[in-house]
């Protein structure tokens, strides 16, 4: 193996078929289908590590994704082949990359869909507010060990500058213009996916066919609490030319505690593309902010759009 050694498996492979129901009506299986089975490979792999070493037993708890993109798309008939591997440990979490690749199983042909970097903190069966500590894992390089600090100080850092407005709850309205953040905002009580409200804002939006391009990191600012309702809340921020921001926020109602009030849960933003019948990328229609607050988040969206931008063309940028 390439990452860490250690005495349990410190990589598993999970696959399945796509089916119908995972795919929109165009065939291109959803983001969010692709999101959870990231997800469930991450917690498998995550929770067998923190419980490899005798002593209080845990479930380890998704705390953080990192940004990822949805290279090709995967379509009905194709099988999923999602790998996770622990590349790194810190006294608290554990960080987990995960590859996704699509399998043609009637030619065989193989591609990689997606890539993805999660952090996990193992939290006790007997206490689910008390934090243990990660069995440390054995590097095969020295250089594994400090580049690993490095994403964890990272992530660390920008999950410290992650702001979110917990009174900033969006409400219907009624008979939007077109084309404005009203007008496609969505919101409803659901425990899937954040990605499936994303996706309602989106076709809402463009009304074709809409595939997830990207999600920025999505941060987990507190734990979701037995007997509360979510609400996951999408709303357009910033277009491009070819390309839409989401932000989606989860708002958790303790509606069985009358002593605590509705908090944020998590946060992220998604990226979605539109595309024709035949899968080429459509112009998107321009979002048409209206008030000040929808100025500024088309603005701080711009930002972010040009950032990324700058970043992947520097990638694609032969070295010296």
């Amino acid at each position: 193996m390439s990452g860490p050694d250690a005495e349990t498996p410190s990589a598993i492979q999970i696959c399945r078929i796509m089916r119908p129901d995972d795919a929109n009506v165009a065939g291109n299986v959803h983001g969010g289908t692709i999101l959870k089975m990231i997800e469930e490979a991450g917690v498998i792999i995550s929770t067998r590590h923190c419980n490899s070493q005798n002593g209080e037993r845990c479930v380890a708890v998704l705390a953080r994704v990192e940004r990822t993109d949805f290279l090709s798309p995967m379509c009905i008939g194709e099988v999923a082949h999602v790998s996770a591997e622990i590349t790194y440990t810190s006294k608290h979490s554990v960080e987990v990359q995960v590859n996704v690749m699509s399998e043609n199983i009637l030619t065989g042909t193989k591609k990689l869909t997606n890539k993805a970097t999660l952090w996990y903190v193992p939290l006790s069966l007997k206490n689910v507010d008390k934090v243990l500590e990660v069995p440390p894992v054995v590097y095969s390089r020295q250089e594994q060990e400090e580049e690993g600090r490095r994403r964890y100080e990272a992530q660390k850092l920008e999950r410290m500058q992650t702001k979110w407005r917990n009174g900033d709850i969006t409400q219907p309205i009624l008979n939007p213009e077109p084309n404005t953040v009203s007008y496609s905002q969505s919101s409803r009580v659901t425990m899937k996916l954040m990605d499936e409200v994303a996706g309602i804002v989106a076709a809402r939006h463009c009304k074709t066919n809409i595939v997830t391009a990207s999600v920025d990191a999505i941060n987990f600012h507190d734990k979701i609490r037995k007997g509360c309702v979510i609400t996951i809340s999408g709303r357009m921020t910033f277009t491009s030319n070819k390309s839409m921001e989401i932000e989606v926020l989860v708002d958790a109602d303790p509606v069985v505690d009358n002593s605590q009030e509705r908090y944020r849960a998590a946060s992220a933003f998604f990226t979605y593309v539109s595309l024709s019948q035949d899968g080429r990328s459509l112009p998107v229609p321009q979002l048409v902010p209206e008030t000040e607050d929808e100025k500024k988040r088309f603005e701080e969206g711009k930002g972010r759009y040009l950032q990324m931008k700058a970043k992947r063309q520097g990638q694609a940028e032969p070295q010296p």
